[in-house]
């Protein structure tokens, strides 16, 4: 194994693993040659985490993507007919695309491209910036050997943003808004030239060519950076959130609300398992200072989601009531209530709630008790004589959670007792 997999096993999560394993078990078998590249390889060689697996094929990657979607009980969120990229969520939750190897030629400015069938070192050479332009074999013969034909490495290295191209914000004014995304989120300075690149592109106003669809997936992109705040502050100083709504500017922009919630984020223990529905609560929080008019019109920017965003503080507003209650005193009766809490609701009450035994009680469940409550493992209680997969496990594992976090730490000696045991 080579070094570079070692490194990429190591960062990846054991579900990650698995998509990688049966990715490229599937391309063994029909005899394609499979890489892992983009995101995932500039974050495994930055020292980021990865939250994305993408794979490129050189060959049928829609056909190969079937077959690991009925490998892994995946579902196939979408198809890009004319890229021919699959995006894909296993059942353990992780987001994954597997796309072909391709060239993409634009006659015109945000034109649809004409797509090409192209070799791994073809493919690489079109994308948007060096550091995305990496690619990690995953082939029997070159496992492990590392892709690097625009020097993304070297870029890396230098904390630098540069593209690939001259025409590539010309081709996809989409990435006008990526590069202020990838900025933020990975604090590197944009080259000289890229510079030049992005203000020439200003100048001709082709953001104006960004749809709908394109805006709307980056905006739920930015709901899962670790700082949005100060990547929405940097769109509204280009003057780029005017795309989503001219109201979203000055107070209106809501920045303190964000700052807290990554404030709070970032006092969480690593690791913690708690589903939130991440896009909800990024585009609640964004849209509660906007008039009714204004909050109406990015609604139907988000047409699809928008019910699970608008109504978010009314369901919060319930749970708030139902974790407020004087008789919830035990940790197991906080925990088996929050536990069954969407995360998104939890944490929009961190944010929100002007309840002091609201917030201590959130914190102290995603600070202790879901942390106390993860240690007991399926394992664990099959040990203890239950049969896995049954309602009696469930409910003994349960009853061990609640025994761990109702039982009193032991008690400390005070200072003055240890100090004489010290001189006895």
């Amino acid at each position: 194994m080579s070094d570079y997999m070692f490194m990429l096993e190591n960062h990846l999560t054991a579900a990650q693993n698995r998509v990688l394993a049966e990715v490229r078990k599937a391309a063994l078998d029909a005899n394609v040659n499979v890489f892992l590249t983009g995101g995932a390889v500039r974050d495994m060689l930055g020292g980021f985490p990865i939250r994305d697996l993408d794979f490129t094929v050189e060959g049928n990657a829609v056909k190969l993507a079937k077959t690991v979607a009925d490998a892994l009980g995946a579902e196939i969120l979408e198809t890009d007919a004319n890229r021919k990229t699959v995006e894909l969520l296993s059942p353990e939750g992780v987001t994954f695309e597997i796309g072909m190897a391709r060239t993409e030629r634009y006659t015109k400015t945000a034109g649809k491209p004409h797509v090409t069938p192209a070799t791994i070192q073809e493919d690489l050479q079109r994308r948007d910036l060096t550091i995305n332009a990496l690619a990690l074999s995953l082939n029997r013969g070159s496992r492990g050997l590392l892709l690097d034909p625009t020097n993304g490495m070297g870029d890396l290295d230098r904390k630098e943003l540069r593209n690939t191209g001259n025409y590539v914000f010309y081709d996809s004014p989409v990435r006008l808004l990526r590069l202020g995304r990838f900025r933020t989120r990975l604090n590197f300075t944009i080259a000289e030239k890229t510079e030049l690149h992005y203000r020439n592109a200003r100048e001709a106003e082709i953001e104006k060519f960004i749809t709908k669809e394109e805006l709307l997936q980056e905006l739920r992109q930015a709901a899962l950076e670790p700082n949005v705040s100060e990547l929405l502050q940097t769109w509204d100083e280009e003057k780029l959130l005017r795309l989503v709504s001219p109201a979203l500017t000055g107070a209106a922009l809501n920045l303190g609300s964000f700052t807290k919630l990554q404030k709070f984020r970032q006092s969480l223990p690593f690791g913690i398992d708690m589903v939130t529905d991440e896009p909800a609560l990024f585009f609640s929080i964004l849209t509660e200072k906007l008039t009714p008019k204004d909050r109406a019109h990015i609604a139907e920017l988000d047409s699809a989601n928008s019910a699970s965003w608008l109504k978010l503080g009314a369901r919060a507003a319930k749970l708030e009531k139902d974790i407020s209650v004087a008789t919830l005193h035990r940790p197991s009766k906080i925990y088996g209530v929050l536990s069954k809490a969407p995360g998104e609701q939890i944490l929009y009450l961190e944010v929100h709630s002007q309840h002091r035994v609201v917030q201590d009680r959130i914190r102290n469940y995603l600070q202790k008790y879901l942390p106390a409550a993860q240690e007991i493992t399926d394992q664990q209680v099959i040990e203890a004589g239950y049969t896995a997969g049954t309602p009696k496990l469930e409910k003994a594992k349960a009853e061990m959670i609640s025994k761990r976090l109702d039982a009193r730490p032991p008690k400390k000696p005070d200072a003055e007792a240890e100090a004489e045991a010290e001189i006895a």
